[in-house]
């Protein structure tokens, strides 16, 4: 399952997307309007899709739902959406008001007629929620002592005076006002789950889609996530416990709930074991556990458990056992991040063991010059400023664009698109992903193998840069975990195809797809483009006191070994401006 998060199915956010996006905005904006039961017909579709879908690994309840939801008057269907799309559990009458629904309570009653939909008893702190001071002094009656506190200072008051549960109409006498509980919301929930695969998008995402705010890849074949009853049941396990351990749940409690491993699901068993890396991070961090989070980690197989059991091994004096798995993790390192790490740990678990001869070797030295600033007069970004500063010294010449992770990641996407989007099954589950589900499982890559050595053959022969222009133009504005569309006008993408050498891009390119997760980020702020010369370099601004993050130095380090024009440029504030540039 892909994603930094658990269940995370659309990476927009690790690549700084420099648009909204929002490509014929207001032209949707005006579709949507026109019918005010979009929302509906949306839950509608969803409901269809996994009846259609999954017709035989339902339960009797769900069935239920799904047939009966359909009988119920268009105003009642339509308020049990919009309670079940809002954020709460309780909801006042007073604040469900819609337009296109009418009578609330009319709309209303069918649903308590079903069983879906209740007025609860309530407790003084529900009811303090729900209310304002105002109306909580009017109320409870309360005396002019307590009416000069503040709203979250009153609710200790009232707690120790109100400790029973009452209907709301109890509570407050002078009102007609309601409050309903629709009890079908968790088995919503349920459904929601079911439908997208992953825990952070929701119904809003058929919203979204429909403004244009959010265009998605068309897959033309789109799997069923889940093969039987159980991997329903286990994702909504997962989501339990993830939602648990974030409400500060103990370790020992979210382990004793979750499902057992899910053999023959991946990508189920990728969000079971980032969930088991994330209980032992809080058993170590938050319960200050560390034996019993390295026990956990070692029996995690999520990226980066070894990596933080070596460390916790060192941390509780196991040097020896450190050392050991430190050595089986150099055979076969999972990632250049793994890598890195153990460069670092080995040579201070040898000296610690009184181990010579073991040494990981040098990295290669990072070029790097550097600039002369004055103090700054605002809070402008540095990088910005040396944009600025070296497009002026070469201004006839050369152009600099400031582009961080955008330009390569972008030149990435347009080239591997039909890599990334294959229609794979286990890859696409919905309408709405802005990536495949194992774009960060170590399958990504060997799954896709052949489309990407078909576009890796396209820079040999020269065809990558009309595959490139072609796809800018057709795939413009839709949703990709590597391409920013804000960032990438015709000309910056000219530039880059006249002045990057394919061999350069190959090995971008290379550095990309063999560790989506970590390698696409850490790319140089600044590119400076000789358009003339058909050449470029990579410039990372450094302002004082700062220094390259792991991830940049990894990179820079594989530009270093293979004469890449890469460079650091460290910032100095002096009295005025110079600028040392590199041979």
């Amino acid at each position: 399952m892909s994603g930094a998060k658990i269940g995370r199915m659309g990476p927009r956010a690790r690549i700084r997307n420099f648009s909204d996006g929002s490509t014929g905005r207001l032209e949707h904006q005006r579709a949507v309007l026109a019918d005010p039961f979009y929302y509906l017909e949306n839950f509608q579709s969803a409901l269809s899709l996994l009846e259609r879908r999954y017709g035989d690994l339902l339960s009797s309840e769900e069935l239920q739902f799904i047939g009966q939801f359909a009988e119920l008057p268009r105003p009642s269907r339509a308020l049990l959406v919009r309670m079940i799309m809002r954020n709460g559990a309780l909801f006042r009458l007073s604040r469900l008001r819609y337009p296109e629904i009418g009578d609330t309570a009319e709309a209303a009653a069918p649903l308590i007629g079903a069983g879906w939909l209740e007025h609860p008893r309530l407790d003084v702190r529900q009811l303090h929620r729900l209310l304002t001071k105002e109306e909580l002094v009017r109320c409870l009656r309360l005396p002019k002592a307590l009416c000069r506190l503040d709203k979250s200072t009153l609710l200790q008051a009232l707690v120790e005076h109100h400790l029973e549960s009452r209907p709301f109409e109890e509570w407050c006498k002078d009102t007609r006002d309601r409050v309903y509980r629709p009890i079908v919301k968790s088995l919503a929930e349920r459904l929601r789950l079911m439908f997208f695969g992953n825990f952070h998008q929701g119904w809003s995402e058929f919203v979204l889609a429909e403004l244009g705010i959010y265009r998605y890849e068309t897959v033309r074949l789109q799997s069923a996530p889940f093969r039987r009853r159980g991997h329903i049941e286990a994702l909504q396990q997962l989501h339990q416990c993830h939602r648990d351990l974030e409400e500060g749940a103990g370790p020992v409690e979210v382990m004793t709930a979750m499902p057992p491993p899910i053999a023959d699901c991946e990508w189920l068993e990728d969000i079971r074991q980032r969930l088991l890396f994330q209980i032992a991070c809080v058993c170590e961090k938050r319960r200050d556990d560390a034996p019993a989070a390295l026990a956990m980690l070692l029996t995690c197989r999520h990226r980066g458990a070894r990596a933080r059991a070596i460390r916790l091994m060192e941390r509780l004096g196991q040097w020896q056992a450190a050392r050991d798995l430190c050595c089986v993790a150099r055979e076969s390192p999972e990632s250049e991040s793994e890598r890195q790490r153990l460069r670092r740990v080995l040579p201070r678990l040898n000296r610690k063991l009184g181990i010579v001869g073991d040494g990981t070797g040098e990295p290669p030295a990072v070029a790097t010059f550097e600039v002369s600033l004055e103090p700054p007069q605002s809070d402008r970004r540095i990088e910005l400023t040396v944009r600025d500063l070296l497009a002026r010294r070469e201004a006839a010449s050369s152009s600099v664009h400031y582009v961080e992770n955008g330009l390569i990641n972008s030149l990435f996407g347009l080239l591997f698109w039909d890599a990334i989007f294959a229609p794979i099954p286990g890859a696409f589950f919905h309408d709405f992903q802005s990536g495949p589900a194992d774009l960060e499982s170590d399958r990504f890559l060997e799954r896709r193998r052949n489309q990407f050595a078909q576009r890796f053959a396209d820079l040999e022969s020269g065809d990558y840069r009309s595959t490139i222009r072609r796809r800018f133009v057709a795939k413009a504005g839709i949703q990709s975990p590597f391409v920013a569309w804000g960032l990438l006008t015709r000309r910056l993408l000219e530039l880059a195809l006249r002045c990057f050498p394919a061999s350069h891009l190959r090995l971008y390119f290379d550095w990309i797809a063999r560790d989506v997760v970590d390698n696409r980020a850490g790319f140089p702020d600044l590119i400076q483009f000789w358009p003339d010369q058909a050449r470029y370099r990579m410039v990372e601004v450094k302002g004082p006191g700062d220094r390259l993050q792991d991830n940049q130095r990894r990179l820079f380090e594989f530009c270093a070994r293979h004469d890449m024009p890469v460079f650091v440029c460290q910032v100095r504030i002096a009295s005025q401006y110079a600028l040392r540039l590199p041979p």
